[in-house]
C-alpha cells in the first residue's frame, strides 16, 4: 500500500497508542521492519510509545533529581533566568507564562528550555562553514549543583535516540535512511516541565497545558511513571490517555513533519491535565529542521490523487511564529505579551 492510500484509508478513530520495541535495529531489513511499524504508528495515531531506547536510567534519575530541586527554589530565584529577557525563549518558564490554546486562561506548568551545547566545549562547535552561528546560548542556574550537567547529558542521551529515530521515518517515508541528516543536525529544544497538582474545579480554563499539536518535527517526551496526565484526541473526539509506562520514551508527529508529508503523518492534539494530587514531571525534546532548512511536501507524498497541500516554508521563521503566538495571550508572568 502506497503513502497516499495508507493516509486515505485511516481513520483516526484508535483507543490505544501502540508501542514499539526499537531494540533490535542492527541490521537494514530490522530497520525497514521497523519502519513499517512507524509508519502505521504516525499515519493511523500520530503518537507511539518506543522501549528498549538505550537511555541509561541512572541520565534519567540525575535529570528528575535536579528538576525537583531546581523547582522547589523560591520563584524569585528561578525568576533570574526568566526566559522572555532574551530573543530566543531559553531559560525559565513560570507557572502560567503561556497559554498555547486560545480558549484556556493560562497553562499551568513552569519549566526550564536549553538548546545545543556540549558538556565540554569544542572549538568553533557553534559555527557552521559560512560563519554563522548555530548554536544559541543557554542560561543556567546557579543551583542546584549538577543541574547543567543533568540537563546536558540527558539532552545529548535522547537526541541520539531521535537521529535513529528520523532514519526510521525516512524508510517509513519511502526515503533514503539518510534522508534527514543533513537537516536535523542541531535543531533540538529541550524542556524540563513541573506540573503542580491541579485543583481547580474541572470546568476552569487553566490546565497543565491546553489542548494543542506540536510545532516541530516530532517529540521525545520522558514522562514520571506513576502520574496521569498526557491525553490524546483521536477522530471521534474523545482523549485517549498516554498512560506512563515505565521503561518507554513517548514519540509524537508534530506539524511541521506533518507538512512536510502532506498531511500522510498526522499531528495529533493532545493536552496534559495534572488531577493525580501529587506533582508531575516531564521532560521533551522537540527536534525539527535546521532553521535554514525549507520544508516542502516530500515526493513521495504526493501524487495525482493527493497535490501538495502546502506552500515550502522557511523552517526557522515557521517554529518562531509559533513560539511568538504561544506566549502571546498568557496571564500570569511580567513582561506581557511578546
Amino acid at each position: 500500500m502506497s503513502l497516499a492510500e495508507a493516509a486515505t484509508s485511516a481513520s483516526g478513530a484508535f483507543d490505544s497508542i501502540p508501542i514499539i520495541d526499537i531494540g533490535h535495529a542492527s541490521t537494514h531489513e530490522e530497520r525497514v521492519a521497523l519502519a513499517q511499524q512507524i509508519r502505521d504508528a504516525c499515519v493511523n495515531v500520530g503518537f507511539f510509545y518506543i522501549k528498549n531506547h538505550g537511555i541509561p536510567e541512572e541520565i534519567i534519575d540525575e535529570v528528575l533529581s535536579a528538576m525537583k530541586t531546581y523547582f522547589s527554589l523560591p520563584v524569585e530565584t528561578k525568576m533570574k533566568l526568566y526566559h522572555r529577557r532574551g530573543a530566543h525563549f531559553r531559560g525559565y518558564e513560570p507557572l502560567l507564562d503561556s497559554n498555547i490554546d486560545p480558549a484556556n486562561r493560562g497553562d499551568l506548568y513552569e519549566g526550564f528550555v536549553i538548546g545545543w551545547e556540549e558538556l565540554v566545549p569544542k572549538e568553533g562547535d557553534d559555527q557552521k562553514a559560512d560563519n554563522k552561528p548555530t548554536t544559541i546560548e543557554n542560561l543556567w542556574p546557579s543551583e542546584p549543583a549538577g543541574f547543567r550537567e543533568a540537563f546536558i547529558n540527558y539532552y545529548h542521551a535522547t537526541f541520539d535516540v531521535g537521529k535513529f529515530l528520523h532514519r526510521l521515518f525516512a524508510l517509513a517515508l519511502d526515503l533514503p535512511e539518510t534522508f534527514f541528516d543533513d537537516k536535523l543536525k542541531r535543531c533540538p529544544v529541550m524542556r524540563g516541565l513541573h506540573y503542580p497538582p491541579q485543583t481547580g474545579p474541572e470546568d476552569d480554563r487553566i490546565v497543565g497545558i491546553g489542548a494543542h499539536a506540536d510545532f516541530e518535527c516530532f517529540t521525545i517526551l520522558w514522562q514520571e511513571p506513576g502520574v496521569q496526565a498526557l491525553q490524546v484526541l483521536n477522530s471521534k473526539n474523545q482523549w485517549i490517555n498516554a498512560t506512563p509506562i515505565p521503561g518507554t520514551l513517548v514519540i509524537n508527529i508534530g506539524d511541521l513533519l506533518s507538512r512536510w508529508t502532506n498531511d500522510i503523518f498526522r499531528s495529533t492534539v493532545h493536552r496534559a491535565i495534572n488531577r493525580s494530587g501529587v506533582r508531575r514531571y516531564s521532560i521533551p525534546l522537540f527536534i525539527g529542521a535546521d532553521p535554514d532548512v525549507d520544508v516542502e511536501p516530500l515526493p513521495s507524498c504526493v501524487s495525482p490523487d493527493r497535490p501538495a497541500r502546502y506552500e515550502i516554508i522557511n523552517s526557522g521563521e515557521y517554529v518562531r511564529q509559533r513560539l511568538r503566538d504561544m506566549y502571546q495571550q498568557s496571564i500570569g508572568t511580567p513582561g506581557g505579551a511578546q
